[in-house]
């Protein structure tokens, strides 16, 4: 076993965009699994929009992460050395490990996954986290039905490549939004989205009023900011509208854009509402079933996007989701 653990952990507090003098790359000693424990070693480490909101010092779902904290992180790890009754040596298991190398836990809300029965990396996107957000939030919070048009934002993003799929599984129309015409193909070519608009392109809101001649039924929201704002003049009567995320807004160094065209609720008596997937947490088994099924079927496609490398590219990996360069799920393999 070897003597330190490698860890990422915050240094300061962000403002604006992320710096490298945000992070402290840190060893420290690796510990031995108590009564009740297992060990293990981190394979997958699971990075998402929200991460940039946990380094502010605000309130919020969770508390912020401290400074001198391992960064907060879903991963998946192969256990090693265990002490605990239900997790043997050898098992894969999910769970909020941080941003580390190895780890020790007593199991608390974590989850034992099979490596034979999909690729480890769908376990934190489609089957994990993004996979609940998207179920639950589409089916749960928008209350979809079938025959509706579904607009969803971050389109080619982990949530937003689910949302769009399983709104097609439902029998809907799916209008996508993305950033560039590599990213749009992908939408309409490859995971069976009716229409894919690049928000970049000089013609975008017209093609947004030309692909929702009847207005949007449902607006699945993950970047705020303009979009949502133009979203907001696209809505049928009684729409809904889903706020998962705003990406746009989160390395802003003034207050959060706010939606000037919140009036458009009123006209088409539509809702506006928030969730957090954490309160869906009991029900989190009855809709990885339902995708594992989809899955299984040929009907939604994982899309995971991989880097290769160590705790320490950690920093650089996370930019990438700000910067509009993943495609579905990012997830860093530890190699």
């Amino acid at each position: 076993m070897p003597d330190t653990n490698r860890q990422i952990r915050l240094a300061a507090r962000p403002t604006g965009e992320l710096q490298p003098s945000d992070w402290e790359h840190a060893d420290a000693p690796v510990t031995e699994p108590g009564e009740g424990q297992f060990a293990g070693v981190t394979k997958m480490i699971s990075l998402d929009p929200a991460m940039r909101g946990w380094l502010d010092d605000r309130p919020s779902y969770v508390p912020p992460v401290g400074l001198g904290e391992v960064m907060r992180a879903g991963s998946l790890i192969e256990i090693t050395e265990s002490n605990h009754p239900k997790y043997a040596a050898g098992d894969h298991v999910v769970g909020a490990f941080g941003v580390q190398e190895h780890v020790v836990s007593d199991g608390k809300g974590c989850v034992k996954v099979d490596p034979d029965a999909a690729p480890l990396a769908t376990y934190l996107g489609a089957l994990g986290m993004p996979g609940m957000t998207a179920y639950f939030g589409l089916l749960d919070v928008g209350a979809l039905k079938e025959g509706e048009t579904v607009l969803v934002s971050g389109a080619a993003g982990a949530v937003g490549s689910m949302v769009g799929q399983i709104a097609t599984v439902k029998g809907c129309r799916v209008v996508g939004i993305a950033g560039g015409p590599g990213k749009c193909a992908l939408l309409t070519d490859e995971l069976g989205f009716d229409v894919a608009l690049d928000y970049r392109s000089d013609g975008f809101k017209k093609a947004l009023r030309d692909a929702t001649p009847d207005g949007v039924d449902v607006y699945f929201d993950n970047v705020g900011g303009d979009i949502l704002d133009l979203a907001l003049t696209r809505l049928a009567m009684k729409a809904r509208v889903v706020i998962c995320g705003a990406i746009s807004q989160y390395n802003t160094e003034t207050r959060h854009q706010g939606p000037s065209n919140y009036m458009a609720l009123l006209v088409r008596r539509a809702r506006m509402e928030g969730f957090v997937v954490f309160d869906y947490a009991r029900r989190y088994a009855e809709a990885a079933q339902e995708i594992a099924g989809w899955i299984a079927e040929g009907k939604i496609k994982a899309q995971e996007h991989v880097v290769q490398g160590s705790i320490d590219d950690f920093p650089d990996t996370l930019q990438m989701l700000f910067r509009g360069e993943n495609v579905g799920k990012l997830v860093l393999e530890l190699a």
